[in-house]
């Protein structure tokens, strides 16, 4: 027995250091930590178990027989975050680059199977140089066996991709199909064709972070949903935004405990400018009436013209949706539609209520939009709401112009609860614009114009330009004064805590994608 034990020991120590001590400096000095450090941040202390430390290769090509390392690349298992039961699998860059082998791809699969029997949400930590090519189509059959069980996990338990490295071809569509994605400054790029690649193809010149860094992909194309400074506070982000979820589509987020209090904010009332063309920060509104510090915003720097995130309101997880009047007056466009949309879809996948912030005075207009598809676009968040079977609650602060008052979680899409403030407008446009149109007839020379467009533009403010008349067809369910919005929003969640939506039958959707 002495010597397996012994023989035990040195097996597990081969697998601890990985590709070796020369790698695993070569990966500091990077500014990346290894597999097992990452792992190590990420778990509650001594709750991690690995399964499959001794996995090795089965390739005998081009000299790999010679090359072995227990656990091949990559490092999997479960343990808890915060207490919470996780299945997570970390590459491991100092084996082969993190290269996607066949019992790699095996190792990796088997979390995932063994996560949606159970219930339980995956963190993966991405860091890999892509296919071991040594394996030729045995790794991309790998990478296949992997997005196939990430499509059938998705809406069934949460899945988190951290980029800690690279990720190019075919590994960048795993995470793609996983709920959120966060990536870290300098040291993590994704592409599916790589910079050489492009330059050969379309003569252009650009850099792996240009063309797939953290801050690409957080601000121009919307992969990343966290752009993150250092691998620790990539972890910390992961660890905040589980506290959020539940362990899977048949749970409710955990409710923090919560004893009542003042719930009113008289900043409120005096929050939002008199002019209503001036712009404000939706971000203070939303500050005033969630609990304090739990706003983690998604998506932060692309498409700023809508806001998104998780937040806490009594206690209770919610997700918050709000058109920003700060950046393009809060229109929705093609990449504030996409990104509002999955959020909303998530948040129904996961029994997390909505709350949706608005102040929108319609879709931008122009032929960049069109001819991107701005109608299928913006169909996208309309679908998305309608089939919100979660409690869902608006809050209209100003305007609710058009088409978008109809998209933006409207009574008529399904909304349990619509509140509006005195300042809101909700119209099929401005006054400027609807005044031009009804009145045309009536104002034909300059003088008439001078004397009566004020008057004809008041008019109609009057008449439609506030929320009474939405509140007089039941479309609005009460005008409230903003100071008393919490304490509104805190018990209309209560209420419907037990709600249930019975959709019809079917396999599922057809959105228009």
């Amino acid at each position: 027995m002495k010597d397996k034990l012994k023989a035990l020991k040195h097996k597990r120590g081969q697998a601890l250091v990985g590709g070796g001590q020369a790698r695993t400096e070569s990966q500091h000095k990077k500014g990346k930590l290894t597999a097992r450090e990452r792992l190590h941040f990420l778990m509650d202390e001594g709750s991690f178990n690995e399964i499959g430390m001794l996995v090795t290769h089965r390739s005998a090509d081009f000299g790999m027989e010679q090359e072995k390392y227990p656990g091949d690349g990559v490092v999997t298992g479960y343990g808890t975050i915060n207490g919470r039961l996780t299945y997570v699998y970390a590459q491991d860059f100092t084996v082969f680059g993190g290269s996607l082998s066949e019992t790699q791809a095996e190792k990796i699969c088997k979390i995932l199977d063994m996560a949606l029997k159970n219930g339980v949400p995956v963190v993966g930590l991405n860091d890999s140089g892509g296919a071991r090519i040594q394996e030729g189509v045995s790794s991309l059959g790998g990478y296949a066996d992997i997005f196939y069980r990430n499509t059938m996990a998705s809406g069934v338990v949460p899945q988190i991709s951290a980029i800690m490295g690279p990720c190019a071809g075919g590994a960048v569509y795993s995470p793609s199909i996983t709920d959120f994605i966060l990536m870290v400054e300098n040291t993590s790029y994704m592409f599916v064709t790589g910079p050489n690649v492009v330059k050969a193809v379309t003569h252009e010149d650009v850099t792996s972070e240009e063309l797939g860094g953290a801050d690409t992909h957080a601000a121009k194309s919307g992969v990343a949903h966290f752009a993150c400074a250092n691998e620790i506070e990539a972890i910390n982000h992961i660890k905040k935004l589980l506290s959020y979820l539940p362990q899977n589509c048949e749970d409710k987020p955990v409710a923090l405990q919560y004893q009542p209090a003042n719930e009113y904010r008289a900043e409120l009332n005096t929050l939002l400018p008199d002019n209503p063309s001036q712009p404000y920060d939706m971000h203070q509104v939303i500050a005033q009436i969630i609990d304090a510090g739990s706003f983690l915003e998604v998506h932060k720097d692309f498409a700023e013209n809508v806001i998104i995130g998780f937040a806490r309101l009594g206690g209770r997880s919610i997700g918050v949706v709000a058109n920003q009047p700060a950046f393009l007056a809060g229109v929705l466009d093609n990449n504030a539609s996409r990104k509002a949309a999955r959020f909303v879809r998530f948040c129904n996948s996961f029994n997390i209520p909505l709350l949706v912030f608005e102040d929108v005075p319609g879709f931008l207009p122009g032929t960049d939009q069109e001819w991107n598809g701005i109608i299928t676009n913006g169909a996208k968040l309309l679908y998305a709401f309608c089939e919100a079977a979660v409690p869902r609650i608006t809050i209209i602060t100003r305007k609710a112009y058009g088409g978008a008052y109809c998209v933006m979680n409207s009574k008529h899409i399904g909304a349990d609860i619509n509140f509006a403030w005195p300042t809101a407008e909700i119209a099929v446009m401005g006054a400027k614009g609807a005044a031009e149109i009804i009145f045309k007839r009536e104002i034909t020379t300059a003088e008439d114009k001078a004397a009566k467009w004020v008057e004809k533009e008041q008019l109609y403010s009057d008449t439609f330009a506030n929320p009474y008349r939405a509140a007089e067809r039941g479309f609005i369910d009460e005008v409230i004064e903003p100071a008393e919005t919490r304490q509104k929003l805190i018990a209309a969640f209560a209420m419907l805590e037990n709600k249930v939506v019975n959709n019809p039958r079917k396999k599922h959707g057809n959105i228009p994608l």
